[in-house]
């Protein structure tokens, strides 16, 4: 499994050249699917997912596909996600992300297609690797309003991958409130490992190997976690 799992995209030079090498094959060979489903729940001007996609597109791939997670058959999403070499899952809301995926039955669909392709996220697109994205972690986290939008008061984790959490856009002009405080806050009551990254800033998981890649700044949580993924 490959994930580079950004706060903001692929904003620098940097999180570029790491993709380029994930991926192991020009982007004008390659095909992208790009999913922002999670964007779907955001209320409000929406440039900033025109912003992404046009940025992703301008990399020049072979094909560049957008997929809907909601209203297609599961066989054809299936489908859409096996043709790309890259799957690009963009930010918003990450319950409705989670939910869209389990409800759809497409967990393991994207599993299956992340033996073989690479995972991009954005912020909510970052996030669904938790297995402790849950009601328990949306305390924790403080942003169980998020899910309550929804009409719900539970969210099964798609993936459950890993015990640590992904917190994105630490010091972000976009979310004045995300500081050091906000950080301390929740590292305060969590009982579970946190990265929080800036907008310059991923996380690199391939196979059992995890690092951080970042031309900005980033915290762990506690900060004796190990380096591995530890599935």
């Amino acid at each position: 499994m490959k994930l580079l799992l950004t706060s903001a995209g692929l904003r620098n030079a940097t999180l570029l050249d790491t993709l380029r090498t994930m991926l192991d094959q020009p982007f004008a060979a390659a095909n992208v699917v790009y999913i922002p489903t999670a964007s779907m729940a955001e209320p409000g001007d929406h440039g900033w997912v025109l912003d992404d996609m046009t940025r992703v597109r301008a990399l020049g791939w072979r094909e560049f596909d957008i997929l809907e997670l909601n209203g297609l058959p599961p066989e054809l999403v299936r489908a859409r996600l096996r043709h790309a070499d890259v799957i690009y899952v963009s930010g918003g809301n990450h319950y409705h992300l989670a939910r869209s995926i389990t409800r759809n039955d497409l967990a393991a669909a994207f599993l299956e297609a992340l033996e073989t392709r690479v995972y991009v996220g954005l912020s909510a697109g970052s996030m669904l690797f938790s297995r402790n994205l849950n009601e328990h972690g949306a305390d924790v986290l403080g942003d169980a309003a998020d899910l309550h939008l929804l009409g719900a008061t539970t969210v099964e984790p798609p993936f459950a991958r890993f015990d640590w959490y992904l917190k994105p856009h630490l010091y972000s002009p976009d979310f004045p409130d995300r500081d050091d405080t906000w950080a301390d806050t929740i590292a305060a009551r969590a009982d579970f490992p946190i990265y929080f990254i800036d907008d310059d800033t991923a996380i690199r998981v391939d196979g059992d190997h995890l690092d951080v890649v970042s031309e900005g700044r980033w915290r762990l949580t506690p900060a004796d976690h190990g380096g591995g993924p530890r599935t």
